[in-house]
Order: structure tokens, then sequence, then C-alpha cells
């Protein structure tokens, strides 16, 4: 058995898209087996969020051109840039540090494990499946019940549409309450087989992002499905607090918190947000909080305001009053702002460029000092910021813009080219930026102004 799976993990380093085909693609759906996705160390775990990175936009891709096929309304630009910066700024602390949730768990692992489970045992990776699911249903739930905790998960719930790019809004700060969760899995789950199956868990958790697949027979007696995660970023009231399964609706079921599909599904917060800016909406019910706390006179309600539910306030129940959610019923008019088609064209283009720059830099973290990854992270946020802005129609977004153009054409003037680049395309990307910035100067100067209106959406 050992010298087999050696053998086998040889070949997975190696030869992964030989000896598995599509494993990458595969592990989006959960449809792998044991056999191919057993490491012997940490080390050796792919990192399938990453290599997940291209499969993501392009069944977005599909998802729109289907969409439109049927006659529906398909995804928003700004929603879904929106919600794809959300999930960059979620991934950018990997080129600033190394994972804080994964070391602590190791050393937990290396000092208190109480049972050695073997690393290439098909028992070991069916045990991780289950306790890793089942702690996803507990502190997804906890992250509803519980409002600083909410603070930061209320990131993913704040799309009003409901398309595969909501997938990919992310919390920056969730995982930091998350890894508490399963840490307890370190006395007797090998390191390697948690993180695998926790990309795993979220991994699959993308495709049931959407409108387009319907009930799925008797699938939904166990799986959590497209259907079962509809009603979950609900805020119809029968939708608030249910479905919080990763991959298993069985525990839903079992600790009465699930809700079947049934009227017309609202998506969103309960009080929708009415802006594009990823940072602010990464931060501001964390400033919500700090106002409750504030606000109460009482330590004990200061103290409810962040450990109880974001609905609570004095007198009620710790998750607060259901018959305070108000009703909402269709056609609702959500948070939109219209600018130019070259504009959109323009931000489009922009962010993609700024989504390839983020995935060059991934294979070579290792090789930044400090000063170059935190340069980098910056130029990512400021772009994004930036992205936004122009989309909410702030005042300062074109001078903001041409700064971040003329940056970019300074650097790459005056820094040396990183290698593996082509002549050709380093030049294409300096004109590109170089016409961005003379643009955005020229209206910067001119005054020009977006012309932006809410409009209701069908």
């Amino acid at each position: 058995m050992d010298n087999k799976m050696d053998v086998s993990m040889e070949q997975n380093r190696t030869l992964e898209g030989t000896v598995y085909p599509l494993l990458d693609f595969r592990a989006m759906f959960y449809l792998v087996l044991p056999s191919e996705t057993v490491y012997r160390t940490l080390k050796d775990v792919p990192n399938f969020v990453d290599k997940s990175l291209p499969y993501f936009f392009g069944l977005f891709v599909v998802e729109a051109i289907i969409l439109r096929l049927k006659g529906k309304q398909g995804p928003r630009l700004n929603d879904s840039i929106n919600s794809s910066s959300h999930g960059v700024l979620s991934l950018l602390h990997t080129l600033l540090w190394r994972s804080v949730e994964l070391l602590i768990y190791c050393w937990i692992y290396e000092n208190y494990n109480i049972l050695k489970l073997p690393w290439d045992s098909a028992i070991t990776w069916g045990v991780a499946f289950i306790c890793v699911d089942f702690c996803y249903y507990w502190f997804h739930r906890w992250s509803h019940e519980c409002n600083i905790i909410w603070a930061s998960h209320q990131v993913h719930h704040s799309s009003e549409d409901y398309n595969l790019s909501t997938a990919l809004r992310q919390s920056v700060w969730q995982k930091y309450y998350s890894m508490f969760v399963y840490f307890p899995l370190a006395l007797f789950l090998p390191p390697q087989a948690m993180y695998t199956h926790q990309q795993f868990n979220l991994l699959y958790q993308f495709w049931i992002h959407t409108e387009l697949v319907g009930n799925l027979g008797p699938l939904e007696y166990i799986l959590n499905t497209a259907s079962h995660h509809r009603v979950h970023h609900g805020r119809n009231p029968y939708c608030i607090d249910k479905n919080y399964a990763g991959v298993l609706i069985i525990w839903d079921r079992m600790f009465n918190t699930f809700a079947k599909e049934d009227e017309k599904v609202i998506y969103g917060l309960v009080h929708p947000n009415t802006f594009w800016d990823p940072i602010r909406g990464q931060l501001f019910h964390y400033l919500y909080v700090l106002g409750l706390v504030r606000k109460y006179d009482r330590l004990s309600d200061k103290i409810s305001a962040v450990v109880k539910g974001p609905g609570w306030q004095p007198g009620t129940p710790w998750t607060g009053n259901p018959e305070d959610l108000p009703e909402v019923k269709e056609p609702v008019k959500k948070y939109d702002s219209n600018v130019p088609m070259w504009a959109n064209v323009y931000i489009c283009v922009h962010f993609f460029l700024t989504l390839a720059f983020y995935s060059a830099l991934i294979p070579h973290k290792q090789h930044f000092n400090a000063a170059t990854s935190l340069a980098c992270v910056a130029f990512i946020v400021f772009s994004l910021q930036s992205f936004a802005a122009l989309f909410d129609h702030r005042r300062w977004s074109s001078a903001v813009e041409a700064l971040r153009c003329s940056a970019v054409m300074a650097a790459m003037l005056y820094l040396p080219a990183p290698s593996g680049v082509p002549a050709g395309v380093g030049l294409v990307i300096l004109g590109v930026f170089s016409v961005s910035a003379i643009l955005w100067t020229l209206l910067t100067v001119t005054q020009y102004k977006f012309h932006v209106t809410a409009k209701k959406i069908k």
C-alpha cells in the first residue's frame, strides 16, 4: 500500500494534469476520488482555489450567455466586478504572509494530536469530508447569529443579484473567525487532509450560486443545491437564517434550519448597500457594531450588541424578532448606476489587467521582499477602489484613475521589466496605460461627469 501511494504521490506532484484529467475542474464539484487527492505533506496539497480562477470566469461567461439566450436578465457588470473585487481582496493576504490558520492548526496537530489517522487512507479522506463540512455548517450558522462575525460574513450576502460571480464575493476577515471552529479537528485529522477538504468545500459552493439550475430531484434531500442556497441568500422573511450547509444539506435538516424554496427569492441584505466600494463593503458593518456599542448604556447591552445576532435589540430574543423583518415583494429597486458604454468597457479591461497582474504574482510571491509585496497589494487595492469610484460616480474618480494609470506608466518606464514577459506584451500594456492616463487627465481637467440614475431592474 505504501509503495503504491508513494508512486501516486510522485505522479500527483509531477504529472497531475496527465494522471488525473481535469482534476482542478472536477474539484469544483467535489467529483474527485480519495486516490487522486491524498497528499503526504501539507506542502504537497495544490492551491485548488488559485487554480480554479480561470474556470470561475469561464463558467461565469457561459452562464451569462445562457441567460441571454433564455431572454433573462444577465449579470450586471458593476455588480459582477464588485463581487470579483471582494474575491480578490480576500486572497491578497497570501502575498503578505503565510496562512496563520494553517500554521496554528499544524502546531496543534504536532503537539496535541491524540489519534494518528493515516494520510493515505480512504477512511481518513471520508472522515475529513464529513468533519470539515460539519464544522463549516456550525461556523456558517454562528456567522449569522453573532453580530461581530456577521460583520465579516455580510460581504457574501451583499449582492442583490444571484449568479456565479456572487460566489466570489468573499470576506477578508472571515477566515480569522472560522479557523477556531476547525482547530479541534487537529486533535486527529492530518493538516493536509483538512486543508484539501476545506478547499473542496469552498469550491463546491461556487456552482450553486446560480438561478439556471432547478430542482435536482432526490439529490435535494442530501446535497446543498442551487435551490437550497438561493433560499439562504434571500431577504424574504422565510429565507432569513436558513440553509447553512456547505455540501451536505442533512445538517440543516438535522438541526432544524432547513427551508425549501417557495415564493420568489429576493436577494441581498435586509438593508441593501447603496455603493460599490469594496473596502467600505468589507468594513461598514464593523462600524455599525461599534456605533451600537457606543449607543447602549448598560454593559450587558453593549456585549449583546457584539455577540448576539444582527437583528438583536434590548428585550428581543438572541437573533431578534422575526416580526421586525420587512416584507419584500417584486419588483424591487436595486442599487444601480449608469455609466457610458465606453466606461463599462474601460473598467472591464482594466479590471482584467489587474486580475492578470495578481495571477502573475502568485507563482513568484516567495521571492518578494516585504516592501515589494506591500506595494503590489496596495496597487491592487487602489485599482479596485478606483473602479468602484468610477461606477459610483465619485467626483474625484477621474483624477484618481489618471493618477493610477500614470503610476503604472512610471513603474513600467523606470523599473526593470519582469522576466518572462514578452517585450511586445509589455509595450501593448504600456500603450494601454499611457492612453488611459491621457484620457482621464483630460476628463479631470474638463470636469467630465458621469450621469448616474437609480433604475428598476426587472
